[in-house]
């Protein structure tokens, strides 16, 4: 029997929040399609109290945000970085060119051709996603885009220094500091200072992901990614205080960020939840983290794994996190999520930014149609050290 410890908000609360997001983009829209840059910068004014004499940044304006950047910092990004072009030049490979002479003298194929020009948007107005710029910027060029242009919100009243480092390393042609509906409306539809792009990609807030959808068709995009979703599937081979702090370690990316516990053991569910509790009486995003968990967080209790897995296959969550004592049953079985993280010591925060796999991924239940549906597993134990 499948039961609710706590639920998140209602499917008729959740669709009138969407209906006001979507009303709020489609004019947004709109004013961008009828007065190109001045409304750009109206809105910059109005949400991030930035208007500078150029959105886009300058060669000697990257340079003074690179100096900026501690080497320690830029050391990390580079290795970040090294990390995803390894794995997307290894999908890259996978895709594979077809020729095949059907019938003597006809000859069917295909090929992989890279877009001509891509805009991303890297998420950072409350908190710096640095790790966006490799996942985008990076992959683009991977694939052989020509030009890349990358648009992310300043941060305290200027260029975030290590965004624009990240953005500048990966390879964008183009940096905007542009955050918002403005950056991703203003990069499909193109201003009198902003040339268009064929296609958009990136995470972004509820605002940015209904942007996206609504300009579908305009240009192409990646896919539906909106606020970060995290599904903890757990049994008693783990403790409360580690599901709580990978649930709050998503959940205080934003106020409406699901964070869901998915378990056969009510003990462990009930652990959590006292867990949560407590880790929300100390954390540093503790505001933001409960008005998610508060508003969107639910805990679920099975009886079995057959019924985890068919809860979590209807779920089709963006991240999922397996700590169970069988995780590679989740691998098997699995067929609905954007990515899989299997074992107790693949902490999605880890996996989601620097091991290589992309952190764009499907959200509202667009993983059942679509998605990376990419894996990492640290079930096995590293090599020791000769030293």
């Amino acid at each position: 029997m499948i039961r609710h410890l706590k639920s998140g908000a209602s499917v008729e609360s959740r669709n009138e929040a969407d209906r006001q997001v979507r009303e709020t983009v489609e004019k947004t829209l709109a004013d961008i399609e009828a007065n190109g840059d001045k409304a750009v910068r109206q809105l910059s004014e109005k949400f991030d109290n930035w208007s500078p004499d150029s959105f886009r940044l300058s060669d000697a304006d990257i340079a003074q945000a690179m100096s900026q950047v501690s080497e320690r910092d830029l050391e990390d990004i580079r290795f970040a970085q090294a990390q995803i072009r390894h794995f997307a030049e290894a999908q890259l490979a996978s895709m594979q060119p077809v020729e095949i002479e059907t019938r003597p003298g006809v000859v069917l194929g295909h090929k992989h051709l890279p877009i001509n020009s891509v805009g991303c948007y890297i998420p950072g107005g409350a908190y710096p996603m640095v790790a966006s710029a490799h996942m985008s910027v990076l992959t683009a060029k991977v694939a052989g885009v020509k030009r890349v242009i990358a648009a992310a919100p300043p941060h305290k009243g200027k260029p975030h220094p290590a965004i624009v480092a990240a953005m500048h390393l990966a390879g964008a042609d183009e940096i905007l500091v542009l955050g918002g509906v403005q950056a991703v409306g203003a990069m499909a539809i193109g201003t009198d200072t902003i040339e268009p792009v064929d296609m958009l990609v990136g995470p972004g807030n509820a605002f940015v992901a209904e942007a996206k959808r609504q300009l579908f068709g305009r240009v192409g995009i990646d896919l539906f990614a909106g606020p970060t979703e995290t599904l903890v599937i757990a049994d008693e081979s783990v403790d409360g205080l580690l599901c709580a702090t990978d649930l709050l370690g998503q959940a205080e990316h934003g106020p409406t960020s699901p964070a869901a516990l998915l378990t056969n053991s009510e003990k462990l569910a009930n652990d959590t939840l006292a867990a949560i509790e407590a880790l929300l009486e100390k954390l540093p995003t503790a505001e933001i983290a409960r008005q998610a968990w508060d508003t969107h967080g639910e805990i679920i209790v099975c009886d079995s794994h057959e019924e985890m897995l068919q809860v979590a296959n209807e779920m089709a969550y963006e991240h999922v996190q397996v700590m169970t004592e069988d995780p590679e049953l989740y691998l098997e079985k699995m067929t609905n999520y954007g990515a899989l993280f299997l074992g107790p010591r693949t902490n999605v925060a880890y996996g989601d930014k620097v091991i290589g796999t992309n952190h764009t991924l499907p959200t509202k239940k667009a993983a059942r149609y679509t998605g990376v549906f990419g894996w990492v597993n640290s079930l096995k134990p590293a090599p020791t050290s000769a030293c």
